[in-house]
């Protein structure tokens, strides 16, 4: 099972019945060893493309289900982190949703892609 399978599974029921048969491959597979780091950048991901692109897990969400959606894998991302104790990793996570943010707020989504990048390697 993919990671970002994994992160469909966990979300709740009510964004759950949203879900793509096959969300397609990790975007970050390879990158991060670490999988609680990995589930929490594959579910913060997916949250900013619910925010601001077109998400690979989910379909026939309406905009503000999709910011309510997003918000929810930021958190269900943050919490796996936080949980293990990982303190770096939600410092570098909450870095990387404020860059990436900013980055789309000035109309820059070439930018956030090397965000992405940047956030990848400093949590590998």
């Amino acid at each position: 099972m993919s990671v970002l399978a994994e992160v469909v599974t966990a979300v709740d029921p009510a964004i759950a019945e949203h879900a793509v048969a096959e969300p397609g491959p990790d975007r970050f597979a390879g990158t991060v060893a670490d999988p609680d780091r990995l589930f929490t950048l594959e579910a913060v991901h997916e949250a900013a493309l619910l925010h601001y692109g077109e998400p690979r897990a989910f379909a026939g969400m309406d905009g503000d289900l999709r910011l309510l959606a997003g918000d929810a894998l930021y958190a269900l991302g943050l919490r796996r982190v936080a949980s293990a104790g990982d303190l770096e990793a939600v410092a570098i996570l909450a870095d990387l949703i404020a860059a990436v943010a900013r980055a789309e707020a000035e109309g820059d989504p070439s930018a956030a892609v090397a965000i992405w990048s940047e956030g990848a390697r400093r949590l590998a």
